[in-house]
Protein backbone atom coordinates (compact mmCIF):
# COMPACT_ATOMS: atom_id res chain seq x y z
CA UNK A 1 0.00 0.00 0.00
CA UNK A 2 1.72 2.99 -1.30
CA UNK A 3 1.94 6.54 0.63
CA UNK A 4 0.48 9.49 -0.25
CA UNK A 5 2.25 12.11 -1.78
CA UNK A 6 1.80 15.52 -1.86
CA UNK A 7 3.57 17.56 -4.42
CA UNK A 8 4.50 21.64 -4.18
CA UNK A 9 6.03 23.97 -6.48
CA UNK A 10 8.34 26.63 -4.96
CA UNK A 11 7.32 29.98 -5.82
CA UNK A 12 9.43 33.49 -6.77
CA UNK A 13 9.21 34.17 -2.94
CA UNK A 14 10.88 31.30 -1.70
CA UNK A 15 13.55 31.65 -4.68
CA UNK A 16 17.21 30.58 -2.96
CA UNK A 17 15.27 29.87 0.92
CA UNK A 18 16.13 27.57 3.33
CA UNK A 19 13.86 24.07 2.35
CA UNK A 20 12.58 24.14 6.22
CA UNK A 21 11.56 27.97 6.16
CA UNK A 22 9.99 26.82 2.63
CA UNK A 23 8.03 23.94 4.04
CA UNK A 24 6.88 25.55 7.37
CA UNK A 25 5.46 28.84 6.03
CA UNK A 26 4.66 28.03 2.87
CA UNK A 27 3.48 24.40 2.63
CA UNK A 28 2.00 24.64 6.19
CA UNK A 29 3.78 21.84 7.12
CA UNK A 30 3.73 21.18 11.00
CA UNK A 31 7.17 21.10 12.68
CA UNK A 32 6.47 17.71 14.04
CA UNK A 33 5.67 16.21 10.42
CA UNK A 34 9.11 17.83 9.61
CA UNK A 35 10.80 16.12 12.27
CA UNK A 36 9.05 12.61 10.83
CA UNK A 37 9.62 13.24 7.28
CA UNK A 38 13.35 14.05 7.89
CA UNK A 39 13.43 10.68 9.44
CA UNK A 40 11.30 8.52 6.52
CA UNK A 41 13.41 7.35 3.78
CA UNK A 42 12.55 9.57 0.41
CA UNK A 43 10.55 11.89 2.89
CA UNK A 44 11.38 14.83 1.10
CA UNK A 45 12.15 15.14 -2.49
CA UNK A 46 13.40 17.04 -5.42
CA UNK A 47 13.78 15.94 -9.16
CA UNK A 48 13.67 12.18 -7.46
CA UNK A 49 16.53 12.96 -5.02
CA UNK A 50 16.35 13.23 -1.53
CA UNK A 51 16.31 16.74 -0.30
CA UNK A 52 17.38 17.76 3.15
CA UNK A 53 15.67 20.70 5.31
CA UNK A 54 19.22 22.63 5.45
CA UNK A 55 19.28 22.83 1.26
CA UNK A 56 17.74 25.45 -0.17
CA UNK A 57 15.10 25.29 -2.66
CA UNK A 58 14.95 27.40 -5.95
CA UNK A 59 12.00 28.56 -7.91
CA UNK A 60 9.94 26.22 -10.09
CA UNK A 61 11.73 23.64 -7.78
CA UNK A 62 9.31 20.18 -7.48
CA UNK A 63 9.38 19.52 -4.48
CA UNK A 64 7.53 15.90 -3.16
CA UNK A 65 6.29 15.09 0.49
CA UNK A 66 6.07 11.44 0.86
CA UNK A 67 3.76 11.34 3.90
CA UNK A 68 4.83 8.22 6.35
CA UNK A 69 2.39 5.14 6.91
CA UNK A 70 -0.03 5.76 9.95
CA UNK A 71 0.03 3.65 12.55
CA UNK A 72 -3.66 1.69 12.78
CA UNK A 73 -4.70 -0.62 15.62
CA UNK A 74 -8.40 0.54 15.41
CA UNK A 75 -10.30 -2.93 14.68
CA UNK A 76 -12.40 -2.41 11.25
CA UNK A 77 -16.23 -3.33 12.17
CA UNK A 78 -18.72 -3.41 9.46
CA UNK A 79 -21.66 -1.22 9.65
CA UNK A 80 -23.59 1.49 7.39
CA UNK A 81 -21.48 4.32 6.35
CA UNK A 82 -23.31 7.83 5.04
CA UNK A 83 -20.60 9.32 3.58
CA UNK A 84 -21.61 13.38 2.39
CA UNK A 85 -18.41 13.54 0.72
CA UNK A 86 -14.79 11.96 0.17
CA UNK A 87 -11.93 12.88 -2.00
CA UNK A 88 -7.93 11.63 -1.24
CA UNK A 89 -7.87 13.61 1.69
CA UNK A 90 -11.03 14.33 3.42
CA UNK A 91 -13.64 11.80 3.98
CA UNK A 92 -16.88 13.80 5.69
CA UNK A 93 -19.71 11.17 7.01
CA UNK A 94 -23.11 12.18 8.83
CA UNK A 95 -23.15 10.22 12.42
CA UNK A 96 -25.99 8.55 13.30
CA UNK A 97 -26.93 8.71 17.50
CA UNK A 98 -26.08 6.82 19.81
CA UNK A 99 -22.64 6.11 18.49
CA UNK A 100 -19.32 6.84 19.80
CA UNK A 101 -16.89 8.61 17.54
CA UNK A 102 -13.72 7.07 19.15
CA UNK A 103 -13.30 4.11 20.86
CA UNK A 104 -13.44 4.12 24.33
CA UNK A 105 -13.10 1.40 27.36
CA UNK A 106 -16.96 0.03 26.66
CA UNK A 107 -16.94 1.13 23.27
CA UNK A 108 -14.14 -1.26 21.58
CA UNK A 109 -15.73 -2.10 18.08
CA UNK A 110 -19.38 -0.56 18.27
CA UNK A 111 -17.51 3.38 16.93
CA UNK A 112 -17.66 5.55 13.97
CA UNK A 113 -13.65 5.25 13.89
CA UNK A 114 -14.20 1.25 13.65
CA UNK A 115 -16.89 1.68 10.37
CA UNK A 116 -14.48 4.14 8.95
CA UNK A 117 -11.67 1.59 9.09
CA UNK A 118 -13.63 -0.83 7.59
CA UNK A 119 -14.48 0.77 5.17
CA UNK A 120 -11.10 2.25 4.36
CA UNK A 121 -9.76 -0.98 3.93
CA UNK A 122 -12.32 -1.93 1.11
CA UNK A 123 -11.02 0.90 -0.55
CA UNK A 124 -7.03 -0.62 -0.35
CA UNK A 125 -6.74 2.51 1.89
CA UNK A 126 -5.54 2.90 5.77
CA UNK A 127 -4.95 5.93 7.67
CA UNK A 128 -5.39 6.81 11.13
CA UNK A 129 -8.89 8.20 12.23
CA UNK A 130 -8.41 11.82 12.78
CA UNK A 131 -11.34 13.63 13.48
CA UNK A 132 -11.58 17.42 12.81
CA UNK A 133 -14.66 17.83 14.87
CA UNK A 134 -15.88 15.29 17.31
CA UNK A 135 -19.47 15.03 18.06
CA UNK A 136 -21.18 13.25 21.75
CA UNK A 137 -22.25 10.07 21.19
CA UNK A 138 -26.15 10.82 21.58
CA UNK A 139 -25.54 13.82 18.61
CA UNK A 140 -25.94 12.91 15.44
CA UNK A 141 -24.71 14.85 12.35
CA UNK A 142 -21.13 15.83 9.94
CA UNK A 143 -17.98 14.83 11.22
CA UNK A 144 -14.81 15.51 8.92
CA UNK A 145 -11.93 13.30 8.85
CA UNK A 146 -9.19 13.90 7.72
CA UNK A 147 -6.76 11.02 5.93
CA UNK A 148 -3.16 12.10 7.10
CA UNK A 149 -1.73 14.61 9.53
CA UNK A 150 -1.20 17.05 6.80
CA UNK A 151 -4.38 17.56 6.27
CA UNK A 152 -5.43 17.54 9.80
CA UNK A 153 -3.08 19.93 10.92
CA UNK A 154 -4.01 21.89 7.99
CA UNK A 155 -7.55 22.54 8.55
CA UNK A 156 -7.85 25.16 11.24
CA UNK A 157 -10.94 26.71 10.15
CA UNK A 158 -14.04 24.71 10.59
CA UNK A 159 -17.33 26.48 10.49
CA UNK A 160 -20.23 24.59 12.15
CA UNK A 161 -24.08 24.75 12.43
CA UNK A 162 -25.71 22.82 15.11
CA UNK A 163 -29.87 22.52 14.98
CA UNK A 164 -31.17 21.62 18.00
CA UNK A 165 -34.62 21.65 19.75
CA UNK A 166 -35.35 22.90 23.30
CA UNK A 167 -37.99 22.19 25.89
CA UNK A 168 -39.90 25.63 26.50
CA UNK A 169 -40.74 28.76 24.52
CA UNK A 170 -37.69 30.84 23.46
CA UNK A 171 -38.77 34.25 22.62
CA UNK A 172 -36.30 35.57 20.62
CA UNK A 173 -32.55 35.50 19.35
CA UNK A 174 -29.14 36.00 21.60
CA UNK A 175 -25.98 34.96 22.76
CA UNK A 176 -24.51 33.55 25.99
CA UNK A 177 -21.00 34.57 26.78
CA UNK A 178 -20.42 32.21 29.93
CA UNK A 179 -17.34 30.11 31.08
CA UNK A 180 -18.05 26.78 31.37
CA UNK A 181 -16.00 23.91 33.63
CA UNK A 182 -16.28 20.56 34.45
CA UNK A 183 -18.67 20.49 38.13
CA UNK A 184 -16.70 19.61 40.70
CA UNK A 185 -18.63 16.41 41.92
CA UNK A 186 -18.43 15.26 38.36
CA UNK A 187 -16.83 13.50 36.10
CA UNK A 188 -19.07 14.71 32.47
CA UNK A 189 -21.45 17.04 33.48
CA UNK A 190 -20.07 21.22 32.69
CA UNK A 191 -21.40 24.19 34.58
CA UNK A 192 -21.36 27.99 34.11
CA UNK A 193 -18.45 29.52 36.44
CA UNK A 194 -16.83 32.68 36.08
CA UNK A 195 -13.77 30.30 36.68
CA UNK A 196 -14.05 28.10 33.57
CA UNK A 197 -12.82 28.39 30.41
CA UNK A 198 -14.65 31.04 27.72
CA UNK A 199 -17.51 29.56 25.82
CA UNK A 200 -19.77 31.52 22.90
CA UNK A 201 -22.53 30.51 21.53
CA UNK A 202 -24.96 32.50 19.31
CA UNK A 203 -28.41 30.96 18.77
CA UNK A 204 -31.11 31.63 16.27
CA UNK A 205 -35.03 30.93 16.67
CA UNK A 206 -35.86 29.27 13.71
CA UNK A 207 -39.03 27.47 14.37
CA UNK A 208 -41.32 26.67 17.48
CA UNK A 209 -44.28 24.60 19.00
CA UNK A 210 -45.89 24.91 22.06
CA UNK A 211 -43.43 22.61 23.74
CA UNK A 212 -40.32 23.08 22.00
CA UNK A 213 -38.43 25.57 20.29
CA UNK A 214 -35.86 24.50 16.82
CA UNK A 215 -32.90 26.93 16.87
CA UNK A 216 -29.57 27.30 14.93
CA UNK A 217 -26.39 27.58 16.91
CA UNK A 218 -22.96 28.76 16.13
CA UNK A 219 -19.61 28.60 17.95
CA UNK A 220 -17.13 31.01 18.90
CA UNK A 221 -15.47 28.01 20.87
CA UNK A 222 -15.96 24.17 20.82
CA UNK A 223 -15.72 23.49 24.94
CA UNK A 224 -17.40 19.97 25.78
CA UNK A 225 -21.10 20.02 26.01
CA UNK A 226 -20.74 23.66 25.19
CA UNK A 227 -24.88 24.09 23.68
CA UNK A 228 -26.34 21.45 26.19
CA UNK A 229 -24.53 23.46 29.53
CA UNK A 230 -25.86 27.26 28.17
CA UNK A 231 -29.26 26.71 26.60
CA UNK A 232 -29.98 24.85 29.94
CA UNK A 233 -28.40 27.89 32.06
CA UNK A 234 -30.97 29.53 30.32
CA UNK A 235 -33.87 27.71 31.11
CA UNK A 236 -34.25 26.17 27.79
CA UNK A 237 -32.45 22.33 27.93
CA UNK A 238 -32.41 20.65 25.42
CA UNK A 239 -34.82 17.80 24.67
CA UNK A 240 -33.97 14.54 25.45
CA UNK A 241 -30.96 15.66 27.45
CA UNK A 242 -32.05 14.53 30.92
CA UNK A 243 -28.11 15.01 32.44
CA UNK A 244 -28.92 18.88 31.87
CA UNK A 245 -32.65 18.65 33.06
CA UNK A 246 -33.94 18.01 29.71
CA UNK A 247 -37.10 15.97 29.36
CA UNK A 248 -37.15 12.15 27.48
CA UNK A 249 -40.97 12.65 27.31
CA UNK A 250 -41.30 12.52 23.53
CA UNK A 251 -37.16 11.62 22.87
CA UNK A 252 -34.54 9.40 24.52
CA UNK A 253 -31.36 11.28 23.53
CA UNK A 254 -30.41 15.17 23.51
CA UNK A 255 -31.92 16.74 19.90
CA UNK A 256 -28.71 18.29 18.75
CA UNK A 257 -27.66 17.88 15.42
CA UNK A 258 -24.57 19.44 13.40
CA UNK A 259 -26.13 20.51 10.10
CA UNK A 260 -23.40 21.98 8.53
CA UNK A 261 -19.71 22.60 8.07
CA UNK A 262 -17.81 24.68 6.08
CA UNK A 263 -14.10 24.93 5.18
CA UNK A 264 -11.18 25.86 3.01
CA UNK A 265 -9.88 22.57 1.53
CA UNK A 266 -6.42 21.41 2.91
CA UNK A 267 -5.00 21.59 -1.00
CA UNK A 268 -7.09 23.15 -3.51
CA UNK A 269 -8.37 26.09 -1.31
CA UNK A 270 -11.46 25.66 -2.86
CA UNK A 271 -14.60 26.65 -0.56
CA UNK A 272 -16.79 23.23 1.00
CA UNK A 273 -20.29 23.69 2.10
CA UNK A 274 -21.87 20.39 3.16
CA UNK A 275 -25.04 20.07 4.69
CA UNK A 276 -27.13 17.49 6.55
CA UNK A 277 -30.79 17.16 7.23
CA UNK A 278 -32.24 17.14 10.53
CA UNK A 279 -33.13 13.55 11.72
CA UNK A 280 -36.49 12.43 11.80
CA UNK A 281 -36.66 12.14 15.21
CA UNK A 282 -35.58 15.61 16.50
CA UNK A 283 -38.30 17.96 13.57
CA UNK A 284 -40.87 15.41 15.20
CA UNK A 285 -40.55 16.80 18.13
CA UNK A 286 -41.88 20.00 17.08
CA UNK A 287 -45.39 18.29 16.49
CA UNK A 288 -45.78 18.75 20.45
Amino acid sequence: MSRKNLTFIVPIEYDNKNCKEFLKYYCNISARLITRLVRTKMGITRDNQLLRTIDNVYVGDKVVINLPNDSNEITPTKGELNVIYEDDYILVVDKPPLMPVHPTKNHQTDTLANIVRYYSLNKNEDYTFRAINRIDRDTSGLVVIAKNRFVANKIKSLYKEYTAVCCGNIVEDGTVNKNIKLKEDSKMVREVSDDGAKAVTHYKVIDRSPSYTEILCTLETGRTHQIRCHMSYLGYPLAGDDLYGGSLEHISRQALHCSKVIFAHPISNEKIVLESNVPFDIKYLLKY
